[in-house]
């Protein structure tokens, strides 16, 4: 396995993948991988004959209150799992190689980036678009691998693709959980004892969500369930409970007339924790 800090590096193996007709497939993390980043490694396998790890904690995508320091990292033990999944080459840049001196130039995908976690943490998808477009650029994959865990930053990866032509098929793969129901996290690390206990109430909402959608529920219905349960665990914090349509992420209201997707967005503690789930109408 290839660990490259260097595009140039990164690069000249791709090309001579290239020269010899391999698939390249991507899968894009910000490191301190757990079992859900290996599914989609995985995943990626499956897809294509080269698989290539980008690892970066990309500082654009972070707030001025965020948690950019304390975001967990463990670059040594990432590259073994890495390794024990057949990786072709880990992608592992510092700040100064992916944005050198300038970093002056952005991509926003603003009717996407700019609602629902981009209206909470206004710059943030801008920086993921920026970084995945770089990122895109230096490995130029044929397939690239996301997590739906992160459903907006999925549709706003899919709509950007679509708009500046990129070749390149993006695969969502389904959230992976702990046994508890927990939707896998780096951040989960990060939680204490008690808002580990507390933060299954997420994918229990999301389960009821889907009950009372298949039970002919409406919007306004399902919203006040999920809120009930999420107030009856004091440990959580909601920043945001969005219903909305799943191909377009509109806001719905009323009756449920196709698919939905379920977006929470919860604080425990210092920790922000995400959450989705897809449910059809009954």
């Amino acid at each position: 396995m290839l660990i490259c800090p260097t595009k140039a590096g990164l690069r000249e193996a791709v090309a001579a993948w290239r020269r010899e007709e391999q698939v390249i497939a991507l899968v894009p993390t910000m490191g301190f991988l757990h079992d859900g980043h290996l599914a989609l490694v995985r995943a990626a396998a499956a897809r294509g004959d080269k698989v290539v790890v980008s690892i970066f904690v990309n500082p654009t995508q972070f707030g001025a209150n965020e948690d950019l320091e304390a975001y967990p990292r463990a670059l040594e033990r990432d590259c073994d799992l890495l390794h024990q999944q057949g990786v072709a080459a880990v992608f592992t840049p510092s700040v100064d190689e992916m944005y050198g001196t300038s970093g002056k130039t952005f991509v926003e995908v603003p009717e996407l980036g700019g609602i629902l976690q981009g209206a909470l943490r206004p710059g943030h998808f801008r920086g993921v678009s920026t970084v995945v477009t770089k990122l895109f650029n230096i490995v130029q994959p044929d397939v690239a691998v996301f997590g739906e865990k992160d459903f907006q930053q999925l549709a706003l990866i899919r709509q950007m693709v679509r708009d500046l032509d990129f070749p390149i098929e993006i695969i969502g793969y389904p959230t992976i959980r702990e046994t508890d129901g927990l939707a896998m996290s780096s951040r989960n690390v990060r939680l204490t004892s008690e808002d580990r206990t507390a933060a299954p109430v997420l994918h229990a909402a999301l389960v009821a969500a889907e009950q009372e959608a298949a039970r002919g529920a409406d919007a306004e219905h399902i919203g006040t369930i999920i809120r009930a349960m999420l107030a009856k665990v004091p440990r959580a914090k909601v920043e945001s409970v969005d219903i909305l349509d799943a191909a377009t992420l509109q806001a719905v209201s009323g009756s449920l007339t196709t698919p939905v997707a379920i977006l929470l967005a919860v604080r425990f503690g210092e920790v922000l924790l995400i959450d989705q789930k897809v449910v059809q109408p009954g």
